[in-house]
């Protein structure tokens, strides 16, 4: 018998905002002490109203209109309605019937919508006796995605999890570290023998892409087996243990009514359409520059695919290239190319031992030291030399190559001197590359560019030497 799986994912990103979601303490759930960002309003006590955080709607608009969702023109917010010992107010205000996207596609993947909701405390149970609660998180601003169950396998899962990720952080809507549980995965699996779907289990709060595709594979597997044996799969809610890396029973899931939603009375009602920082037009103008676009440009500039998806990867890296990009004179994109391997190379080794970051970088300086090696006013190993001074000083390097004598050497007479000195000086190396050892010829050249401390033109210095060897 053939099996076949179906997956819908749900996301939960925390939002980069610099309040709460209805009240005006501090978002940082993550670097400040136990309880320090906490005031009545999200820790529920009576008579508190909440108060909508313009910027977190804003940026799940904005999100929605990256992914080409329908931008509600109408929303509310509404209580779902449950107990857990990290829900201050014994319900979360989230969206139900009016979200504020829906629809829209990634990573070749459907949404079915997209709405924002507060986050939860905290709860920790290795804090010696009992368990502790942090209201840090208390009321952070929450945008929960969720997919169409159009996704068949954990490789196209995983790739639609990291495609979010980027956009979420290329959009400035989350940090979306699955480590700091700032973007968390939930699966939805369900396996059957035709096209109709299988019952559902939902695999909560995966925290790392390896954990995304192992516990999906892990489910697949369990219930196909459960299925061959004749045994019916349970409704439930799971969890997955990344010690043993399998998943183990939670809860029974709940349904939608046993959430018991209905529209919060203490939040007004939303226009979006009348209010002008949400209209489409403001929208757009707002949005940063997509991924896919940013591909297609670095790839027009002759980067390579690879180089691309780690500067995509590193929000400081892709800030400090965008900064270059601003500055590289139009049509020179093989600087730009240049200036890439640079980066993810000597740059990168130099930074990771300065306590830089690519930000840091003096970025007229350093794209002058690449436009000079790319005009073959100096070499790469003269690059390499003063590349540690630019960054960490600024200092021009066009006075620092003239003040040392290191601009490269490109007058085929003073080379000749030099070459024919090296000649003399190695005869066997010579002998042997006139017996047929091409090596010595990567030799002779290596004794030439150190000769002139890096500065002589190598494909000038190498015809050179080929024709006074044949001589």
């Amino acid at each position: 018998m053939t099996y076949r799986a179906t997956i819908g994912l749900e996301v939960h990103a925390e939002v980069k905002t610099k309040s709460k979601m209805f009240c005006g303490c501090q978002n940082a759930p993550h670097g400040s002490q136990p309880n320090a960002n906490t005031c009545p309003v999200c820790l529920a006590h009576p008579g508190t109203l909440p108060v909508v955080n313009e910027a977190a709607v804003t940026k799940v608009l904005q999100f929605g209109t990256a992914v080409g969702g329908s931008i509600a023109t109408f929303s509310e917010f509404d209580r779902k309605n449950y107990f857990y010992p990290d829900i201050p107010k014994a319900y979360q205000i989230s969206q139900y019937a009016y979200p504020f996207v829906s629809g829209g596609e990634l990573a070749g993947v459907a949404l079915t919508r997209v709405h924002l909701e507060e986050d939860t405390a905290r709860s920790q149970h290795d804090q010696g006796v009992g368990s502790v609660v942090d209201f840090n998180r208390a009321g952070v601003p929450l945008m929960e995605l969720v997919t169409e169950p159009v996704i068949h396998d954990a490789d196209t899962a995983v790739t639609f999890a990291k495609e979010l990720q980027l956009m979420l952080r290329v959009l400035g809507v989350s940090e979306a570290n699955m480590e700091q549980g700032e973007m968390r995965v939930e699966a939805n699996i369900s396996v059957s023998m035709n096209d109709e779907l299988g019952t559902k289990v939902e695999v909560k709060n995966l925290n790392s892409f390896r954990a995304v595709k192992e516990a999906i594979d892990y489910e697949i597997t369990r219930q196909t087996r459960l299925l061959e044996s004749g045994t019916s799969v349970r409704q439930e809610t799971r969890g997955w243990d990344e010690t043993t890396k399998k998943t183990f029973t939670q809860r029974s899931k709940e349904t939608a009514k046993d959430y018991r939603y209905f529209p919060d009375p203490d939040i007004p009602k939303m226009r979006i359409d009348t209010y002008a920082p949400f209209v489409k037009s403001r929208l757009d103008e707002s949005t940063p520059e997509l991924p896919n676009k940013i591909r297609e440009k670095y790839q027009n500039l002759g980067i390579k695919s690879t180089d691309i998806e780690t500067i995509l990867a590193d929000d400081k890296l892709r800030l400090s290239f965008e900064q270059l990009l601003q500055i590289i004179p139009t049509g020179q994109s093989s600087i730009a190319a240049l200036a890439v391997n640079y980066l993810l190379s000597d740059v990168t080794i130099l930074l990771s031992g300065q306590n830089m970051t690519f930000l840091d970088i003096p970025h007229v300086q350093y794209l002058k030291l690449i436009t000079m090696l790319a005009d073959k006013k100096i070499g790469s190993r003269v690059a390499k030399d003063l590349l540690p001074e630019v960054l960490s000083t600024g200092a021009d390097p066009e006075v620092l190559a003239r003040e040392r004598n290191l601009l490269q050497e490109s007058d085929p007479e003073a080379l000749r001197t030099v070459v024919i000195a090296i000649i003399q000086e190695h005869a066997v190396v010579v002998a042997d590359y006139r017996a047929g050892k091409e090596a010595a010829l990567k030799f002779l050249l290596g004794q030439v560019m150190k000769q002139t401390r890096g500065t002589a033109d190598p494909v000038l210095a190498e015809s050179i030497l080929q024709a006074e060897l044949s001589t």
